[in-house]
């Protein structure tokens, strides 16, 4: 999730070895936790403890005793989230994904949501709190990434997504998965699918990767599943127990069987034999006809110890009657609240930026930079660069790496500097999303701030917009800009002073800069190759993946180059980006003056001849495109 930009709760995982750390996370992670066995629990693996002796009292009994079998090797440390639950179960064949209406259940054994978790006391469906629009954001920020990055990483999931989330104050956030129909959900959510939609044709178009091929429509209304269960369930329950059923009189009205059997003395005979025993479900068209529905079938199923909750459906039923509060900037997708964090995060790795001229401090309305303090001249004269880093961010966000683009992005704009002799002074940041991941956005600026510590450059400040609608959901964009200062008579290029025979001298690259990036995601495509891939040219072990080996940063030039400018050793710079070498060198000579570049003097790097060959890219067109 965290490499999909899929939201949820913060979380740490440790092993049964590790009960001491964990213990020791949860006093430090400075917020409510909720315990989770990793694996498979029977739906009863979540402790939701409200004191850290609870919460030591859960972990020992997680994975030290081993409550809940294999299932307890590991245990997942979450955020306690707060705000309405809802499962969500979406149709996928690997590339589309189709959700069915987000149901709610009732987990607590008792009424009023008390006692112990169970699998599910109860279920309704389409849950009210699920409006259009967070049904919306759950397919766009939640759903299609999950799919999307799991086929990306060479796992395309094919079957039931069944998704349960909570609907915090920021939006939808995925507190599970599970790789099935589950119950109560699935229950009342197959009575509304309508008469048009045929089950096996949805899941064979599934199997065959067509899903698009089918239509998969509900019926308006509601369904509700009331879980009639044994005697003393979640704990030990009596199993053989007889069941009698009523005569169902309308197809609205299914009552599921779950944990029953025949009887071995009279086949004829059902009987009790597991915790959770009969799911009563029924439709209607509204929440209190099905429910008044479900209830009637559950008063004429008799067996000896039946439990059942009176009140499922009891948080819908009070959305009806209660006024819904007013909107907030969060719920419109803006986290003011993530922003002050982002700002609070990024402190630090502005402090690294500081030099003569700039404090280092930022969170005024601008930047300030003080020339005098930086003992800058009458004569000096100011550059100004602005720069991006194109698509090289789609590798990024498909790579889930975004430390190096930071880079980058100063990269393009001093190196624009120091070609002009400049040396830069500040720089700012703007970065663009739909919605604000506080951890990418700190990774992505840390980046920034040492290529600014590299250039000898401060980082004085910076835009961040959150702005849904205008981004696809998880990506982001960058944009740089930089400011330095350079005696007049050491501005280049000097255009009076080139002449014939004078040498030109090429410093080499870091691979793959910031540009060309669209005609090698065509060339990946047409190998059918991913950012997981394996890196396809020979490489330094560091580069296990070809995302990895692709997002190499852009190299600075600025302290290899700015003492050579002060002594006045250089007469022209040329920065190779977008135009490669043919329309960038011709930038810094003088009219009538031209220059050969001999491509023989050096050794082509690995990854410029693998997108060579791999592209089948003609010399002329990979001098114009590439660095």
């Amino acid at each position: 999730m965290q490499r999909h930009s899929i939201p949820t709760a913060t979380f740490r995982t440790f092993k049964a070895s590790q009960y001491v750390e964990a213990v020791e996370y949860t006093k430090t992670c400075g917020h409510k936790v909720v315990l989770k066995a990793s694996g498979l629990a029977a739906g009863k693996g979540v402790l939701i403890p409200e004191t850290q002796e609870e919460v030591e009292s859960g972990l020992r009994e997680i994975l030290i005793d081993q409550a809940f079998g294999a299932a307890g090797n590991e245990v997942v440390i979450e955020e306690c989230l707060n705000g309405p639950e809802i499962s969500v179960l979406a149709f996928s064949d690997g590339y589309t994904i189709v959700p069915l209406p987000a149901a709610q259940d009732h987990k607590r054994i008792g009424e009023g949501d008390t006692g112990l978790n169970t699998g599910g006391m109860g279920a309704y469906a389409p849950a009210p709190v699920a409006t259009q629009e967070i049904m919306q954001r759950i397919q766009t920020e939640v759903l299609q990434p999950t799919i999307d990055g799991m086929r990306r990483e060479g796992y395309p999931f094919v079957g039931m997504l069944f998704t349960g989330l909570m609907l915090t104050e920021t939006g939808p956030k995925v507190l599970e998965y599970n790789v099935r129909f589950g119950d109560p959900e699935t229950e009342a959510l197959m009575l509304l699918l309508s008469d048009t939609t045929d089950l096996a044709k949805v899941l064979l178009a599934c199997a065959e990767r067509h899903l698009d091929s089918v239509k998969i429509a509900t019926k308006p209304g509601f369904a509700v599943c009331v879980i009639l269960a044994s005697e003393g369930y979640p704990s030990s329950y009596p199993k053989g127990r007889s069941i009698s059923f009523p005569t169902l009189s309308s197809s609205d009205t299914v009552i599921f069987h779950a944990g029953t059997a025949i009887d071995k003395n009279d086949n004829s005979k059902v009987v009790t034999a597991g915790g959770r025993v009969l799911g009563v479900t029924a439709f209607g068209s509204s929440i209190e006809e099905a429910l008044k529905k479900a209830y009637a079938a559950v008063d004429g199923v008799e067996f000896d110890g039946k439990t059942y909750r009176r009140d499922i459906a009891h948080r819908a039923l009070k959305n009806i009657s209660t006024p819904a509060k007013g909107l907030t900037y969060a719920q419109a997708g803006v986290s003011v609240d993530a922003g002050n964090a982002l700002v609070e995060t990024i402190k630090p790795f502005i402090k690294n930026t500081r030099r003569p001229g700039a404090d280092g401090t930022i969170g005024g309305f601008g930047g300030v930079f003080d020339l005098k303090g930086a003992g800058l001249g009458e004569d000096t004269m100011l550059v100004a660069g602005t720069d991006g880093v194109g698509t090289k961010l789609r590798i990024a966000l498909e790579s889930g790496i975004h430390d190096t683009v930071g880079i980058d992005l100063v990269a393009m704009s001093v190196n624009d500097l120091i070609v002009q002799g400049a040396e830069p002074l500040f720089f700012l940041d703007y970065y663009g999303c739909s919605r604000l991941d506080v951890n990418v956005a700190a990774s992505v600026i840390k980046g920034i701030a040492q290529g600014c510590v590299a250039s000898g450059c401060a980082l004085i400040g910076g835009e961040t917009a959150e702005m849904p609608g205008m981004y696809a959901t998880g990506d982001y964009d960058l944009a740089g800009f930089a400011v330095g200062a350079v005696s007049r008579s050491l501005l280049l290029p000097k255009l009076s002073e080139m002449k014939p025979g004078d040498v030109l001298i090429g410093l080499s690259s870091s691979g793959v800069h910031s540009n060309g990036f669209s005609l090698i995601r065509k060339i990946m495509a047409l190998h059918n190759l991913t950012t997981s891939s394996p890196c396809p040219w020979p490489s330094e072990t560091r580069y296990t993946t070809l995302g990895q080996a692709l997002l190499e940063p852009t190299a600075l030039y600025v302290l290899q180059l700015l003492p050579l400018c002060k002594k006045g050793m250089i007469k022209g710079l040329s920065h190779i980006t977008g135009g490669g070498f043919v329309e960038n060198i011709p930038r810094m000579l003088p009219k009538g003056l031209g220059c050969e570049v001999d491509v023989t003097s050096w050794e082509l790097p690995a990854v410029f001849k693998w997108l060579k060959t791999a592209g089948n890219v003609e010399p002329k067109e990979m001098a114009r495109t590439f660095n």
